[in-house]
């Protein structure tokens, strides 16, 4: 139970991971400093911060909107989870998915912060070049004996801004957008796209009266 709440965290982390202003430093810093660093820095942020660790869905959400959004690459995440529906999508529908995709990743892990403790992130040696445009880099989430990997799918690209962009993370094995692909799978295979944002819609809806 207790590794399953580090999960949670390592969900919630990577969600967070671009909660502090690092975009002009980030340009040219390699990958892997570049997890590391943020990532000390928002786990000493949220343990500072008692309104988001009590779970205050509100602060987060403004955490996400004025700090996260505009440093993930957040439309590819949304596009991979629907998968070929995708391109089918009108511009209102990709609008609509993100929104509530948004919302429910948000208020979906927002519980974890409460278990924000003593946890220590250490960043493994990276695999291919820090030159590569699309890589992976992994690092452990450490509380006392208890160990969880973390695996972060970064992209460069000069388009988006300087710096990297985080697309997708693995926590315990499971990739996050690949679970969710699964289940969105299975909604637009019943009731189409329109289907899955209503039901979305509905999901986060509840998910707020909780």
């Amino acid at each position: 139970m207790r590794q399953m709440k580090i999960g949670a965290i390592g969900f919630l982390l990577g969600t967070l991971l671009l909660a502090l202003p690092w975009a002009v430093r980030a340009e040219d810093e390699a990958p892997e400093q570049f997890v590391k660093r943020v990532s000390v820095e928002v786990l000493d942020s949220i343990k500072a911060d008692k309104a988001m660790r009590n779970g205050d869905v509100n602060r987060v959400m403004a955490l996400v909107d004025t700090r996260i959004m505009p440093n993930l690459d957040f439309v590819r995440m949304t596009a991979s989870a629907v998968g070929p529906a995708w391109r089918q999508a009108s511009p209102e529908q990709k609008t609509r998915l993100q929104e509530e995709f948004k919302i429910l990743l948000t208020r979906t892990y927002s519980g974890a912060l409460a278990q924000v403790g003593d946890q220590t992130v250490e960043v493994k040696p990276l695999r291919g070049s820090a030159e590569d445009k699309d890589l992976v880099v992994r690092t452990e989430i450490k509380n006392g004996g208890e160990v969880v990997q973390m695996d972060y799918r970064l992209t460069k690209t000069p388009g988006q801004g300087p710096g990297w962009k985080i697309y997708n993370l693995n926590v315990m094995g499971v990739w996050l957008v690949d679970t969710y692909k699964t289940q969105f799978a299975s909604e637009i295979n019943a009731k189409g796209l329109d289907g899955l944002i209503s039901s979305l819609s509905e999901r986060n809806k509840s998910n707020a009266k909780k």
